[in-house]
């Protein structure tokens, strides 16, 4: 039986010493070195878990396995390591190669074995392989197509709407989603913000009192410990204005083991948090990432799901409404459904708006309300979300509104008129010369 090593190769040098001090006050042992992964493709034990856990990692213990650093350590950031897994013959892992000079590759062990190798247009596989297009259309599209650097007031922290701020506390992820709205940072290396940096984002929020909503952000912030997370909201929480706090992360969908009973103990002293993930799919709903959200909502902690509206992932009616399904069974709220931002290297993933139109029409009155997320597009040049819905106003005039609904019924309703002048409770029940218009004026205002 052959079997090949998971070689450290960090994207960036620098991501590796940001990771490693970031992490060097957490209290357990440093996960143990690289193990040595199987190629073997028989003998496949039935599994709910995984699609290749058992073809490509059979010789990883569950040890290792759910340990999430060693997942971060061990993953796939080169081609070659790449073609140990999923087949690529020569001519693709050239153009790969390239791609991967501007946009890096990163997908840790268990997402990968979320994907079927056999299949070129698997659903998980476009989300986290890098594709040629993304050069071959690269000149669409904006390099900060929200417009972020001009809202940015200090470095880090984007202060766009009057009440909430964002908070991007690191670029390094554990994967690079290749429609990330932040893909330009890819290029810059593996950050933390230095403490000096998080000292003046702090100053801000302190100062700006109209500020009731932070949202944390990076990259991904969970990559930070668990005590360097902490000791950040800890401080916001001291911010008397600062009302609730929301993290924005993807690890409960591409390194759900990061979820662990420390983390939730840590974010549960600090309610209220709020917390965003962002499945597409509804294979990435997995055993592991459906304890990942329980052991957050056991601890306080909402669980709220941003999709992205993504060609050839989830760009239909049945696979948004499985999607929708499957998040609602594991008890987390679909919220928005993105429409894709305009960013460079990412056109080939990119819908017509009208997809998304039709999605939300298509599921409205054939599933509940509550599994129906808002299709929203983030507009360019910062200027915020606006929610998109079909269409169901036929006509309008004063009085009437024409409708149609779900099975394409027409329906007239009647709209109130607006009153003439506003009248008191009192008047209204007792109007001068009625039989009641003398009762004590405390029994008058009891009626009121």
């Amino acid at each position: 039986m052959a079997s090949v090593k998971l070689k450290r190769q960090s994207v960036f040098e620098s991501e590796k010493s940001c990771l490693e001090s970031c992490n060097n006050n957490d209290s357990e042992e440093d996960p143990p070195g690289k193990r040595s992964i199987s190629d073997d493709l028989d003998d496949e034990p039935p599994s709910r878990i995984a699609t290749t856990r058992y073809r490509f990692f059979r010789d990883i213990p569950d040890s290792l396995w759910n340990d999430w650093k060693w997942q971060f350590r061990n993953r796939i950031t080169r081609v070659e390591q790449l073609a140990q897994f999923i087949p690529l013959s020569t001519e693709e892992q050239a153009q790969l190669r390239l791609v991967a000079m501007r946009y890096p590759l990163s997908v840790t062990p268990y997402y990968l074995s979320l994907i079927n190798p056999d299949d070129p247009d698997d659903p998980i596989r476009k989300q986290a392989i890098p594709s040629p297009m993304e050069m071959t259309m690269g000149s669409m599209g904006l390099e900060d197509p929200l417009d972020e650097k001009k809202d940015t007031v200090v470095p880090g922290l984007v202060h766009r709407y009057p009440d909430r701020v964002l908070l991007v506390l690191t670029d390094i992820c554990p994967m690079f989603c290749r429609h990330c709205t932040r893909k330009r940072e890819w290029r810059n290396g593996g950050w933390v913000r230095s403490p000096a940096e998080v000292e003046a984002m702090l100053d801000h929020i302190s100062r700006h009192k109209a500020v009731r909503d932070v949202i944390i952000s990076g990259g991904d912030p969970l990559t930070l410990s668990t005590g360097h997370l902490e000791s950040i909201i800890s401080r916001l929480r001291k911010i008397k204005h600062v009302e609730i706090i929301r993290i924005g992360t993807r690890f409960p969908v591409v390194l759900p083991q990061r979820i662990d009973n420390e983390l939730c103990s840590t974010l549960a002293k600090h309610g209220p948090i709020w917390l965003n993930t962002h499945f597409n799919h509804a294979r990435e709903i997995t055993p592991e990432a459906a304890e990942a959200c329980d052991r957050l909502l056991r601890s306080g902690v909402p669980v709220n799901n941003q999709s992205v509206l993504l060609r050839g992932v989830n760009d239909s009616v049945e696979a948004q409404t499985t999607l929708c399904h499957a998040l609602l069974r594991i008890k987390v709220r679909p919220y928005y459904l993105f429409q894709c931002d305009e960013v460079q290297g990412t056109e080939h993933l990119r819908t017509p708006v009208e997809a998304g139109i039709k999605i939300i029409e298509g599921m409205r009155g054939h599933t509940s309300g509550l599994a129906i997320p808002t299709f929203v597009i983030d507009l360019p040049q910062s200027g915020g979300k606006v929610p998109l819905q079909p269409n169901y106003v036929l006509a309008q005039t004063e009085g009437e509104l024409v409708l149609r609904n779900y099975e394409e019924r027409v329906f007239h309703y009647r709209n109130p008129a607006k009153l003439a002048r506003t009248e008191s409770p009192a008047e209204v029940l007792c109007p001068a010369g009625s039989a009641t218009a003398n009762v004590p004026q405390e029994a008058a205002a009891t009626l009121g």
